[in-house]
């Protein structure tokens, strides 16, 4: 199955909306830590869940570079096309 950024981007904001701490105004260009208020704990939590849920496995070096949704999404996209 190849997904799109689009299709990982909206995976991943179904994802944070189910937490009912994150704001419901969240998009693409969200800002995990400043937008989300997520400490660097939470976001490893949180792109732990994407891993498993999208079998990929996110590199730390690749994972410093993140600051939106999307750049997740494009990162995770990027990773599973074995990029």
């Amino acid at each position: 199955m190849s997904e799109t950024v689009q299709d990982v981007s909206a995976l991943i904001i179904n994802k944070l909306l189910a937490n009912p701490k994150v704001p419901r105004d969240i998009s693409g260009s969200s800002k995990i830590v400043e937008d989300l208020a997520f400490d660097s704990l939470a976001v490893m939590n949180f792109v732990m869940e994407i891993e498993d849920e999208l079998d990929v496995s996110v590199p730390l070096d690749r994972l410093a570079e993140i600051r939106t949704i999307d750049d997740l999404a494009e990162c995770v996209v990027s990773l599973k096309k074995g990029g």
